[in-house]
Order: structure tokens, then sequence, then C-alpha cells
């Protein structure tokens, strides 16, 4: 039996990259997945993909109507939602000069405002159980900065800031609350901002103690970990998970 056996697990953002990482270590560990995406066509394939009861869902995380009839219909599938985590994201690099305000808000409305959604959503409903898990992804970017990634970093480290007060609000309810926070990660995202650089990379590789970029397996792992009963007396922490590249 897996940690996560029978729980119900809804995952944003998990058609690609890390959160179909976190969807598929989920399901691994016995859970039943609700993999939501904005692209729902991605969020159907990740869900047929991981087979068993496994529910795909598209999902816009910047509409709070959209979060919530994503919930009403994974609360007409299962009894409940036992583990939420906030994956869903997004970024475009460059220097903050020369940013368009217009990108600001998409980075803040998907990055923090996308997490405020599901959360005023879901922790209601786990507060009215008595128990929940809450895992956000965060960022490095948000609690050392990144060059080129100025509002993003503000986003995450929004997310960072949200994670702790929302664990103090809900702890005396049996919800832990908590974050991970990847470094450099081989992912879609990471490509889409110059990742692609074989400069970048190899730069990058040489400045990270196990000199290697992150795998979203990495990632899975850590959130796994945090949404299962081992982690029942840990809250309000922020995991970074990052080769050693950024260390506290």
């Amino acid at each position: 039996m897996g940690r996560l056996q029978d729980q119900v697990a809804f995952v944003t953002g998990a058609g690609r990259g890390i959160g179909r990482a976190v969807a598929g270590k989920l399901a691994a560990e016995g859970a039943h997945v609700v993999a939501t995406d904005v692209d729902e066509g991605a969020a159907k394939q990740a869900a047929q993909d991981l087979g068993g009861r496994a529910l795909g869902l598209g999902t816009d995380v910047t509409d709070p109507d959209s979060v919530s009839a994503a919930l009403a219909r994974a609360q007409e599938e299962f009894d409940g939602i036992d583990v939420l985590v906030n994956n869903a994201g997004w970024d475009t690099a460059g220097p903050f000069v020369d940013s368009d305000p217009a990108d600001w808000d998409r980075i803040v409305q998907i990055n923090l405002y996308g997490v405020l959604h599901t959360c005023r959503a879901v922790l209601p409903h786990m507060i009215g159980r008595g128990r929940g898990a809450v895992v956000n992804i965060g960022s490095d970017a948000g609690r050392v900065g990144s060059s080129g990634e100025a509002v993003y970093s503000a986003a995450k480290g929004g997310v960072i800031a949200f994670t702790k007060a929302a664990a103090r609000e809900v702890a005396r309810h049996g919800v832990t609350v908590n974050c991970v926070s990847p470094g450099p990660t081989d992912t879609e995202l990471f490509s889409s901002i110059g990742g692609e650089d074989p400069k970048l990379r190899t730069a990058l590789t040489k400045a990270i103690p196990l000199r290697r970029l992150g795998e979203p397996t990495d990632l899975a792992n850590a959130v796994a970990f945090l949404a299962s009963p081992e982690a029942s007396f840990v809250t309000g922490q922020t995991v970074s998970v990052s080769g050693g590249l950024t260390m506290s």
C-alpha cells in the first residue's frame, strides 16, 4: 500500500512538467488524482495515462469560477479532497525595466492568485473534515531572487509568505500547508525562458553543487512526502529542491 492509499489529490498544472510528475508520483502512492490544467486536452491525457479513477479537468486557476466548478466536479466523483497541490505556473524572462505590465498581471494572476483561488475553494472543505495537506510549488526565485524574473520572484515570494500565514491559520484544524521551492529544473517552462541555451545550462550545472539540473521527479518526491502522513507534524515550511544551489 502506498503512503496516500485511496486519498484524493487535486493537482493544478498537471498536464506537463513538474505537475505531471507530481500527479504520477501521487498516483503511484495510491492516490486518486484530479489532474487539472488550463489545457483541457493535456489534463484529460494525464488522467488517461494515470489510469484508475484519475479525473482530468480543464481548469483556469486565474478564474475562481473555473476553480469552483472543477472542485464541484471532483467532489461529485469522490468523497472529498485530501491533498491540494498548487503547481500551475508561468513566466517570461527579461530585464524588469524592459518588461510589459500586461505580463506582470499574467504572472501574478497565475502564480499567486491561482494559489489563493484554489486554497480559498479547498481549505474550508479540509477544515470541515478536520484534515488535509496543501503543498504549494514556490520557487527559489522567491527566496533569493532571480535575474530576469523579477515579477515572477515577487509572485513566488508571495506564495511562500502565504504558505506560512495559511499554515498558522489552519493548523488547529489538522490541516498542513507547506511549500516546495524548485531550483533550476529541466522543464518546458525552463526551456521557454532560455533553458535551451547550452551556455546557460552549462553555467547552471557548474553552479549547482550536485552538478545537474533538477528533474520533475525530484520535485514530485518532495511533494509526495509533504502530502503524506509521514509529514503530519510538518507545516509552514519551505523546502528547496535545488541540488544545493540555494541553502538556508
